[in-house]
């Protein structure tokens, strides 16, 4: 099954009072980047949380934000941060002396700083409790499956446009191998028909060396070999889409592959409709190539 690197879950849990949320969002990344952002005091458990975001993910840039508040109101209180006062304070009084500045801290001054007033919150139970560890497991593991849910859904459909982008190469692979053969047989007609008009009696006309010329011209724009490389790629890159197996990175490397040899190709054949072949097979390639890159 393939999966698209980007997706979106989230879920909460309640506990010790607290309504914890967990908000998992992920996008596309060569590699994969987990970000973790949670409460300070929880960081502790960081590693544990990022292997398990890493046992579900394997390409792409994932941010998980976790976050607590009371589920009551009237469980937080306000508190004084008396530090953070005389902190304000003193540095009020050294800007009066250094600088000559007059004036004095009102109290409603004082209580609009940052920090001075603090929301108590008894997180001691939460941080020491031994139910903490399986609640974070279990909040972000059900952020995770919804994430997982989406990223398949959406790969399931990128799978199938996809398929269907191989099977208009593969039309046009069956019209490439049917008009090989007639490149030869058409130059070799009209490089009959030119030797013919230009003739004027004065050389002979030599079938041999005229057989040697074809021979090399044949021998030069012959893409068998193009052919049959650009119809394993298509069926290798089907395999990789069916797979349960991370398919971004080896469908990256195959249509890398496809374009070199439709560049072989475009260079070697030596035919107007070929040549239009090759420009469609390149257009459609760069599709599937946008579209693979969402792959993880």
């Amino acid at each position: 099954m393939s999966f698209s690197m980007t997706g979106y879950g989230q879920t909460s849990r309640q506990f010790g009072g607290y309504k914890i949320t967990f908000e998992v969002k992920s996008v596309n990344n060569r590699y994969c980047e987990v970000v973790l952002r949670m409460p300070r005091d929880w960081t502790v458990y960081e590693d544990m949380l990022r292997r398990q975001v890493q046992a579900h993910i394997k390409r792409g840039r994932v941010d998980v934000i976790i976050n607590r508040e009371h589920a009551d109101e009237a469980g937080s209180t306000q508190v004084l941060n008396r530090s953070a006062v005389r902190s304000y304070l003193k540095s009020a009084q050294q800007l009066s002396e250094e600088f000559g500045i007059g004036g004095e801290l009102q109290l409603r001054d004082i209580l609009a700083l940052p920090g001075v007033m603090e929301l108590k919150e008894d997180i001691h139970a939460l941080t020491s409790s031994q139910d903490l560890k399986d609640i974070l497991e279990q909040g972000l593991n059900g952020s995770l499956e919804a994430l997982m849910d989406m990223r398949a859904r959406e790969g399931r459909y990128l799978a199938g446009d996809l398929l269907g982008r191989l099977n208009h190469l593969e039309e046009l692979h069956a019209e490439m191998a049917g008009l090989a053969p007639v490149v030869v047989s058409e130059y070799r007609e009209k490089l009959r028909q030119r030797l013919t008009l230009l003739n004027d009696g004065t050389f002979p006309f030599e079938e041999h060396k005229f057989g040697m010329e074809m021979a090399i011209f044949a021998d030069r724009c012959n893409i068998d070999e193009e052919l049959t490389r650009l119809y394993s790629h298509f069926e290798q890159c089907k395999a990789v889409l069916k797979s349960s197996e991370p398919a971004g990175r080896k469908l990256d490397f195959l249509i890398q592959e496809m374009n070199r040899e439709t560049n072989t190709i475009g260079s070697k054949c030596n035919h107007l409709t070929l040549v239009n072949l090759t420009l469609d097979m390149k257009a459609e390639l760069e599709k599937i190539r946008e579209q693979a890159a969402n792959l993880e």
